[in-house]
């Protein structure tokens, strides 16, 4: 059978490889005093709050299943813009949201839409690894480029107008960022954005964990840019994160006005529409109490932040840049790698789940610069969780 090329492209998702190892041992440890504790992927540990999911059971019981319009439900986009307007103080007209088939399909979406054969798209290294192979799959080519901790990790428009070249279709950011967890201040989002412009390319963010930020300098969408520079973006967003319905897969993208019906022409094809329960039951999140809750719940993802970042940089594990959002700590594991006689971070999460019982995501997925020094946490575990990882550490480490 001859394998087109474009799949041929496409790495294996080590995050998920690791996870499959380490379920295979916790089935072995599930009667034993040292149960596997899994802070590899990024899913929070909350599900839907109630009245998510009673909105879910009363769309299927009153029938309401049928295909939705492949730009989602009207009432769902006035209530994502209405969100945008209150919480982050931007004006997105509901004509600019497509509700997708989570933040992947609203990847796939914009990528089909804007890539041709061998445009270029500049992204950050370290990166969430699915992003590029986005772009590799509509025949672009994801360019990575290197970024310090100094940068927070993110890319500056001195290091995009001097990657940029005749074949540059674009950025493709994301703030706050897996797997680090850091954001891009404002002022040079605004400033990337400019010149991306000016060269008539497009500026792709994906905001996933924007709900999820701690620190007010960074908590800002990129369609609150002012005039055209906010009209103009590309955001891609999710119900999964902040609003904690991964399994639900519902995501949204809010583009510029004459690219939405093009957007709308290409999902009619791939995908008819988003899941209709799913988009009845996310009308639910706006309500006033669910809001409340998400908050209580973004509250309580930052003080395991706060507790957990000091006790890895305490152990050896240094966490080179504070996360401001997301729920993720990447952590420079040589030190520890050392003290446990491996090398790398490939070796080194393995010898955490063997030794520790421990589940961590090694750096490998997320670009080519120095992947074997790092190794993502995720602190979307409970604080016990986080607080028997810790004595876990500490026991092996010393």
């Amino acid at each position: 059978m001859n394998i087109a090329q474009r799949a041929q492209r496409i790495e294996p998702f080590y995050v998920m490889e690791v996870a499959k190892a380490a379920s295979a041992m916790a089935k072995e440890l599930s009667n034993t005093s040292s149960p596997m504790i899994f802070l590899n992927i990024g899913e929070p540990d909350f599900t839907a709050p109630p009245l998510v999911q009673e909105a879910a059971i009363r769309a299927i019981s009153q029938g309401a299943t049928q295909y939705t319009q492949a730009t989602g439900l009207p009432a769902l986009r006035e209530r994502i813009s209405h969100w945008y307007a209150t919480r982050f103080n931007a004006q997105v007209a509901p004509s600019r949201i497509i509700i997708t088939a989570g933040a992947s399909a609203a990847l796939q979406l914009a990528c089909l839409a804007l890539i041709d054969s061998g445009d270029e798209i500049l992204m950050p290294d370290p990166s969430y690894p699915c992003n590029r192979h986005f772009v590799s799959a509509a025949e672009g080519t994801a360019v990575l480029i290197p970024t310090t901790s100094d940068e927070r990790f993110q890319l500056t428009r001195e290091k995009v107008q001097a990657a940029w070249n005749r074949k540059s279709r674009g950025v493709l950011l994301a703030s706050p960022s897996n797997p680090t967890g850091t954001s891009i201040a404002p002022e040079e989002l605004q400033r990337i954005h400019e010149f991306v412009h000016s060269q008539g390319g497009v500026t792709l963010i994906d905001e996933i964990y924007l709900g999820l930020s701690y620190e007010e300098h960074f908590g800002h969408t990129a369609l609150a840019m002012p005039g055209d520079l906010g009209q103009s973006v590309i955001s891609i967003n999710s119900f999964s994160k902040y609003f904690n319905m991964t399994g639900w897969r519902l995501g949204w993208l809010v583009v510029p006005e004459a690219l939405a019906p093009v957007i709308e022409r290409i999902a009619q094809n791939l995908f008819i529409c988003a899941s209709t329960v799913a988009q009845h039951a996310a009308l639910a999140c706006f309500e006033p109490d669910s809001l409340l809750e998400y908050e209580r719940r973004r509250a309580e993802f930052k003080a395991r932040r706060d507790y957990f970042i000091p006790e890895l940089n305490r152990l050896g594990l240094r966490v080179p840049v504070m996360p401001d959002g997301a729920f993720y700590a990447y952590a420079d594991c040589t030190a520890a790698a050392a003290r446990l006689g491996v090398s790398g971070s490939w070796d080194f999460a393995f010898e955490l789940m063997q030794r520790a019982h421990l589940a961590v995501t090694p750096g490998r997925d997320f670009g080519r610069v120095a992947p074997e020094q790092f190794v993502r946490f995720s602190t979307a575990s409970s604080l016990n969780h986080l607080q028997e990882a810790v004595t876990r550490l500490e026991s092996l480490l010393g």
